[in-house]
């Protein structure tokens, strides 16, 4: 299909259909949302089939389409995408594209010069392995964890995230994303280690990451001789003693699945204190869609990161099954607020724009002047992420209570 008959389909769609936020039933802006990256996955799918080796990351400063090869930390993110779709809607197509992107991250399962390997390998192949039991897809994330494993260092307690020479032994709060892989092995496998390291990091970095209101530092660099903090501080912030909005999301996100996967109530409650220092932040917009750092104090003259928002929205939808009664409740308001103002035109992009990315006005590196205000490919994992996780667990919770 040409861009050019695409675009027609998509006016004719959003023209049949519609797509306002002032609409009540979240039922309907969840279905349009799914409808709407379907379209913009499908095409970027296409689009991409004769760049064997290559996967969408943003736009370039002047307008063109960038992608990267396996390489990159976000290579796991649009294969994840591909995963979520297929396992909302059952086509064959997007199976067939999630086979294929899936299987171009493939070597990372080798690589342990980072700690990105969680994300490469778990929103990809863990996905494909969720969906279709796939055991070679099993072997690239044992594989994978071992290479991920290699990062731990006994003496900090952590995994090491970057090898560069400006920190002695850099952990950065993202970090607590890619245990999840780790986490996994050790129920798929009989290396109980894989959990310890997991369980070992998070510990730590719930000790020396978070000031006393439960806001998170970017990077703590260790003493790998004393295993304390010997600089904290932030890379992609706004400064070291700010708070840098996806890192706020990355630690909700990351003590949420702690939980999920262990149990154990520390890492619950700690992913409480952080939801309420969120939801709570007097700097938090309306529509709940953070800046970039809530401590710009340029706002609100500086961008938004719908990353982000994305992100923090899919852990809230998780949390809110974790938790009782009020604060629930409003973990759940605000992840509707959010899932609202990025289906709204605002966000989400029509079908045949914006490169075939799902949503605009994202934030990657603000500070080094890098992919800001840009549409970025893990903003559109999470929100297809928060999107589903919506549909499987509100909506079909209100349909039972409905027939009974």
């Amino acid at each position: 299909m040409k861009i050019s008959s695409f675009v027609i389909m998509a006016f004719v769609l959003f023209t049949l259909f519609g797509f306002t936020t002032r609409e009540k039933d979240m039922s309907q802006i969840v279905d349009k949302g799914l409808q709407t990256a379907m379209l913009h996955s499908q095409q970027m799918a296409m689009s991409l089939l004769e760049q064997k080796d290559q996967l969408p990351r943003t736009i370039g400063k002047n307008g063109t389409f960038v992608t990267s090869n396996s390489r990159a930390w976000t290579s796991g993110f649009f294969p994840g995408v591909l995963w979520y779709l297929y396992e909302v809607s059952g086509k064959d197509s997007l199976k067939m594209y999630a086979e294929e992107y899936t299987k171009r991250v493939k070597r990372e399962q080798f690589t342990i010069s980072n700690h990105d390997v969680g994300f490469m390998l778990y929103c990809s192949f863990g996905n494909g392995w969720r969906l279709t039991g796939n055991e070679e897809y099993k072997k690239v994330l044992l594989q994978g964890s071992k290479s991920l494993s290699t990062r731990f260092q006994s003496t900090v307690g952590c995994i090491r995230s970057w090898d560069r020479k400006n920190w002695q032994y850099a952990v950065i709060i993202d970090n607590m994303m890619n245990l999840e892989l780790l986490l996994w092995a050790s129920k798929n496998s009989s290396n109980t280690r894989f959990g310890e390291i997991a369980r070992s990091h998070a510990d730590v970095t719930m000790k020396y990451h978070f000031r006393p209101d439960y806001s998170c530092y970017h990077v703590v660099s260790y003493d790998t001789i004393t295993g304390k903090p010997d600089v904290k501080g932030t890379y992609q912030g706004y400064a070291d003693d700010s708070d840098w909005a996806r890192g706020q999301g990355w630690a909700l996100y990351g003590y949420t699945m702690m939980y999920r996967e262990t149990k154990q109530k520390k890492y619950l409650d700690q992913a409480i204190h952080v939801a309420k220092f969120i939801m709570g932040h007097p700097q938090l917009p309306k529509d709940k869609i953070p800046y970039w750092d809530f401590d710009d104090p340029a706002i609100p003259n500086t961008p938004r990161d719908a990353s982000a928002g994305a992100l923090i929205a899919s852990a809230l939808i998780e949390l809110s099954q974790y938790t009782e009664s009020k604060f629930s409740k409003e973990c759940l308001a605000v992840a509707e607020t959010q899932i609202r103002t990025l289906s709204s035109p605002e966000y989400l992009a029509v079908p045949g724009t914006n490169c075939n990315f799902i949503l605009k006005h994202s934030v990657g590196n603000k500070p080094k002047k890098k992919e800001v205000d840009v549409p970025l490919t893990y903003a559109d994992y999470y929100y297809v992420e928060a999107l589903l996780r919506y549909k499987k667990n509100i909506l079909r919770e209100e349909m039972d209570l409905k027939q009974k």
